[in-house]
């Protein structure tokens, strides 16, 4: 089996995997073989190898403590299964460096791969673990305390978990791939989580619910559409996810000059 079909077979199985464990929609399995095929296709097995790091990290830390997890549904868009949409936010600029680093070979896009990586990471950990907090989240950055679930809040086991997401990965990357040295990567990581938080409290949308009267990402609750009371509409959270991971990425191209 050649090497392109080889990597689109692997991605196809963990795909398949994922959707067999309910952590994929058929859309985000469907998602995940492109990013794997695109990943495995400009970074080998290396590049696969540490893609499923994250997932499979992700999903780890996103079944502690489900229960807890379950009173903060009625906030976010979306379940717990990832659609295509969610898996593109996430992988989708991982699976763009991937193309790039196939069409223009350079050893720049293995380090921004690394940070890309890294920010989903970082992000994705602060969520999960982060939920798990025993103190109310407080918004950023004016830190005034907040409802738990709300988009750009922060507890600080999240920020922590947070910068050990980004840890892990460049570390991982350090191993995997030719790159630069772990430590800035990670940092530049952790700081796509932090655009995130940023992004998240400032001008993701939020919307009301006018019969219950919570504050949600949803359009819909309580069978009656919600009102929007704050942020851009376009801007949803796997917008603010693609656009942390860009500028994670950016940021890192012109700190180190490349």
């Amino acid at each position: 089996m050649s090497g392109e079909w080889a990597y689109i077979a692997a991605s196809a199985i963990a795909a398949g995997g994922g959707w067999l464990l309910r952590l994929l929609s058929a859309s985000g399995a469907a998602a995940t073989v492109v990013v794997g095929a695109l990943v495995g296709y400009g970074f080998s097995w290396s590049g696969l190898w540490l893609l499923g790091l994250f997932f499979a990290s992700s999903s780890f830390f996103s079944h502690i403590g489900r229960r807890k997890k379950e009173k903060l549904a009625e906030k976010v868009a979306k379940g717990g299964r990832r659609d295509a949409v969610q898996v593109l936010a996430n992988g989708g600029v991982p699976a763009a460096l991937g193309l790039l680093a196939a069409l223009l070979p350079d050893p720049v896009w293995n380090e921004l791969f690394v940070v890309a990586v890294a920010a989903a990471n970082a992000d994705t950990w602060a969520s999960e673990i982060g939920a798990l907090s025993r103190r109310p989240p407080r918004t950023w950055p004016s830190f005034q305390p907040v409802e738990a679930g709300t988009s750009g809040a922060v507890t600080l086991l999240g920020t922590a978990a947070s910068l050990a997401g980004a840890l892990f990965i460049a570390a991982s990357g350090a191993l995997l791939l030719p790159a630069a040295p772990w430590l800035p990567l990670a940092l530049f990581g952790w700081f796509g989580s932090w655009l995130d938080t940023w992004l998240g409290a400032a001008w993701q949308t939020v919307y009301r619910c006018p019969v219950c009267g919570i504050a949600t990402e949803r359009k819909q609750h309580c069978g009656r559409m919600t009102v929007q009371v704050k942020g851009w509409r376009w801007l949803d959270n796997d917008a603010v996810n693609v656009l942390s991971a860009a500028g994670a990425v950016l940021a890192a191209a012109l700190v180190l000059g490349r």
